[in-house]
């Protein structure tokens, strides 16, 4: 979840969804914490794991939809089963989203995206949209900002979304 800029305007917007913001390292996650005790948000969550033991922790579609924001491209070959849109994540996914869940994807890395292009549909998941240039598409109607999406997209660096469902 980063620093939270993204799940608490989400929270914001929607009152009436609870948000979960799952972050793997502690001191990222305290970032999130520290912005969210000044804001009055009675929606939203914190947890600090690995998003490889979510079905550990969520019962079989328990989940809604899953945002994965500008993670860690992970471009080493040897590293593919850290990607977050890996088989093996999308796995983990499957077994926690309800049968018309969705997993919302977006990145300025191309290659991490072209990866998922590809990775999520051998995971037997289907690609419902994407989009090589979010802010100027239909897909950015709408469209809530991470810092970094905004920081990316400032120096002109084009924003890449995909939908993915089963």
């Amino acid at each position: 979840m980063g620093k939270g800029r993204f799940i608490m305007e989400l929270a914001a917007l929607h009152p009436n969804i609870n948000y979960v913001g799952i972050e793997r390292y502690p001191s990222v996650l305290l970032r999130g914490l520290q912005k969210r005790a000044e804001l009055e948000l009675n929606n939203i969550y914190f947890m600090c794991v690995d998003a490889k033991n979510l079905a550990e922790i969520y019962a079989p579609g328990e989940v809604e939809k899953i945002y994965l924001n500008f993670s860690d491209p992970w471009p080493k070959d040897r590293h593919e089963k850290r990607r977050l849109t890996s088989e093996e994540f999308m796995a983990v996914y499957n077994q926690i989203l309800r049968p018309d869940g969705v997993v919302e994807f977006k990145t300025d890395n191309r290659g991490l995206f072209d990866y998922s292009l590809e990775a999520i549909p051998r995971a037997g998941w289907k690609i419902a949209d994407f989009t090589y240039d979010l802010h100027n598409s239909e897909m950015g109607i709408g469209n809530v900002m991470t810092e970094y999406e905004e920081k990316f997209s400032s120096k002109g660096n084009p924003i890449y979304k995909l939908i993915a469902c089963r």
